[in-house]
């Protein structure tokens, strides 16, 4: 595969064309990592990006087309040649940047307002992989169960065959895993430097070890994970395993979001952080520039105690479970609004059933690549508050202070 680094001089016919003969090649050297057609000029509504990657179905090599709009994604499927013809049709008339990560390239086909093409290329980390192609939905596993990890956590005996009483354990890991995969995928994290994580409330480590594991030994990426728990028995426990198990970058740290804060991050991670101690990890995670937020709140006692049932809701919120549910979509509106204010794409969706808890819900946040204007969410957060009577949210006097919105 090769092009000129000065692509730039040739018609916008030949670098269209250069472009699909490096992709052709990607294909039949199964070095495709990834492919995202960005700057969407279509007339569709909320369409903002399609992610391409490498799938098998039935035996049969596919791309796996993600279209992700505002509030939800839609994933279609066609072989290869299939695929190909589809995205020909779409640049640049409806996108006009395509973003071509191989093995051994990264290239970039960007079309200005006027039509002009510019094709660009360099080389790859030496860290890139290909991503294992995956196979029918309901079979795929981000995790094996003979990693190391799971057997010294109790997730698996000796002979790596599940333990019944921990399936549902194993299903959380694997659920998790997938979402950070697909966002990882969609964000601008690059994996040729090293990727920093914080997992805080990290307990007994599951999530913590799973996704050092996936970083380091799926990916092949240099994965930095500090996992905080107050708890100074558990990160003992862990920071044992972490040594006996050879997970370097691995490491256990005494605290919690408030005296532990990383002053750079790639991905941060709390689960079920009790009422405002959410709101306290989502601020470091924007604090710390992290490309990735992912958040299961549990409690929301700061704004239940505040909320005044407008009247006509309150024949239905003068029941105590209506006034809960209605208190955790309140609040958990609002951080993904504030979220959204500070520049992330911002989901909010039911994660797996958890164990010991029925708190499923997630926050996931992925850092937008350009600017964005917050006076008209920040308007949408006034009037949310507003309607409710709420005088004060946790995250946005947090970010108030630190000057984020004028």
């Amino acid at each position: 595969m090769s092009v000129s680094n000065d692509a730039a001089t040739g018609s916008v016919v030949d670098q269209r064309a250069q472009f699909f003969t490096l992709l052709d090649d990607c294909l039949a050297q199964s070095a495709l990592v990834k492919l995202v057609l960005a700057r969407y000029v279509g007339a569709e509504t909320d369409l903002q990006r399609i992610l391409i990657a490498p799938v098998t179905l039935k035996g049969q090599a596919c791309l796996s087309f993600v279209y992700r709009y505002k509030t939800r994604d839609i994933t279609k499927n066609h072989p290869l040649a299939e695929a190909v013809a589809l995205i020909a049709d779409l640049l640049p008339g409806s996108f006009r940047n395509a973003h071509l990560l191989s093995l051994s390239d990264e290239v970039q086909l960007e079309f200005s307002k006027k039509g002009k093409a510019n094709l660009s290329r360099s080389q790859a980390g030496p860290s890139r992989v290909a991503p294992a192609a995956a196979h029918d939905r309901e079979k795929k596993r981000y995790l094996e169960l003979t990693r190391p990890f799971l057997t010294d956590l109790g997730v698996t005996n000796r002979q790596h065959e599940l333990i019944p009483a921990m399936s549902r354990k194993w299903k959380q890991i694997n659920k998790f895993i997938e979402v950070f995969s697909h966002a990882l995928a969609s964000s601008a994290i690059r994996l040729d430097k090293p990727v920093r994580v914080a997992d805080f409330g990290s307990g007994k480590g599951y999530l913590t070890f799973a996704i050092h594991d996936y970083l380091r030994n799926t990916l092949q990426v240099q994965g930095e994970v500090t996992g905080v728990e107050l708890r100074e028995d558990m990160v003992t426990l862990c920071n044992n395993a972490a040594a006996r198990l050879e997970h370097p970058g691995l490491v256990f740290r005494c605290g919690d979001v408030r005296s532990v804060a990383p002053s750079e991050l790639e991905v941060m991670i709390a689960l079920h952080a009790c009422d405002i101690a959410t709101d306290y990890a989502i601020h470091t995670g924007i604090r710390s520039g992290a490309a990735i937020i992912m958040c299961s709140p549990c409690c929301h006692k700061q704004i239940r105690q505040q909320i005044q049932s407008p009247g006509l809701l309150q024949p239905m919120l003068q029941y105590g479970l209506h006034m809960g549910q209605q208190a955790e979509m309140v609040t958990d509106s609002l951080r993904a609004l504030l979220l959204e204010a500070c520049g992330y794409e911002t989901k909010v969706f039911e994660f797996i059933s958890l164990e010991h808890t029925n708190k499923n819900k997630m926050i996931l946040a992925v850092k937008r690549a350009g600017p964005v204007d917050p006076a008209s969410i920040l308007a949408r957060i006034g009037e949310l508050k507003s309607f409710y009577a709420i005088d004060e949210q946790c995250l946005e006097t947090l970010l108030r202070a630190d000057g984020y919105f004028s």
